[in-house]
Parts: structure tokens; C-alpha cells; sequence
């Protein structure tokens, strides 16, 4: 898997003096977690924002450090936003061990027509929206699709259980839980 890279330069301004930064197009990020000290760093917003719609919370990303040998495979763990403009103000990244295990929250997305919401007028439900899953960082899925296809009543549903995912990602989400129904019109 081909993850994407981005290139972090370090940071002196701290503390409050940071809006100099925003005004000037750079966002303040962190890096943490295994191998590697805490570290306060800064990346153009121009690069963050390309970065960060492409691997969401759970792809991994190669961090390069300048100034510094190696690099690290990382998640995006936190992204704190403007509340009026939705600009970026700080991202955390969270280095990993990619030969340990982790834990990660899946999105779950729904695929193809119910034809109990066609054919039938009901409301498509769907009340888990993410599964968790224990894998290698590498082999975190992106997604994980579940088929809607298959109601064509009320009384049917997908499950967890349902679904097919990779044999080295572990489902740690309980498999009897619900993930899409169709609720019929009132």
C-alpha cells in the first residue's frame, strides 16, 4: 500500500504567538507516540489541506522531519478547526510501530439500492456508522462497504456479522449489532 508522505519543518513560535503563523498560511501540528519525542512542528496549510481529506483519521501517512533522518508512519489523531470558517488551527499526528497491532474506527459505508425504500417508501436507518478493528497499520481498510441491497422488507437488516473484511483485521465491534434497516413509512 502506497501511503502519502508530508513534510514537517520545526517550530520556535509556541504558545499564543501561533495566529502569527495562521495569518502567514502555516498551521501548527505535534507529533507523538512510538520512537519519537514529542515534537512541535509546522506544515503549510496549502499541504495539510491536501493531506487530510486523502487519509482521514484512519490511513496511515509517512512524516518526514526536516532536519531529522528517517521517517515515521503516522495517523492523524486529532484536527481541531475554526468554528466559523472550518479552517485548519492545529493537527496532532501519532507516530506508530507499523510490526504492532493497533485499534482503529472503520467508517461504514453503505452500498447499492434497498428495495424496500424504492419499492415500499421506507426510511433507509443506519445506526452504526464505524466498526472497530484491531490490524497491523498497514492493513487498516479505508472503509468497509456493507450491501443494502438485499432489503427488500421491514423486517431485514445487515449486520456486522454480515460483512466480509480482511483475514488479518480483527473485528472488535460486537458482530450482532445492527448496521442498516428500513423502517417503514408512518
Amino acid at each position: 500500500m502506497d501511503t502519502p508522505t508530508i513534510t514537517l519543518s520545526p517550530r520556535t513560535i509556541i504558545g499564543k504567538k501561533v495566529k502569527q503563523l495562521r495569518r502567514e498560511g502555516v498551521v501548527p501540528v505535534h507529533v507523538y507516540g512510538w520512537d519519537i519525542d514529542a515534537m512541535s512542528l509546522q506544515v503549510e496549510v496549502q499541504t495539510i489541506n491536501k493531506v487530510l481529506p486523502a487519509v482521514g483519521s484512519n490511513i496511515p501517512l509517512t512524516v518526514e522531519i526536516d532536519g531529522r533522518k528517517g521517517e515515521s508512519v503516522c495517523f492523524v489523531r486529532e484536527v481541531q478547526r475554526h468554528p466559523v470558517t472550518d479552517a485548519v488551527l492545529h493537527v496532532d499526528f501519532l507516530s506508530v510501530n507499523v510490526s504492532q497491532t493497533i485499534r482503529a474506527e472503520v467508517p461504514i459505508v453503505l452500498i447499492g439500492n434497498a428495495p424496500a425504500v424504492r419499492d415500499e417508501g421506507g426510511t433507509l436507518l443506519q445506526p452504526l456508522q464505524a466498526v472497530l478493528v484491531e490490524a497491523l497499520p498497514m492493513n487498516v481498510p479505508a472503509s468497509v462497504e456493507a450491501d443494502v441491497s438485499d432489503l427488500d422488507d421491514f423486517e431485514k437488516g445487515v449486520y456486522l456479522r454480515d460483512l466480509t473484511l480482511d483475514a488479518n483485521v480483527t473485528v472488535i465491534t460486537d458482530l450482532d449489532e445492527m448496521i442498516a434497516r428500513v423502517a417503514p413509512p408512518r
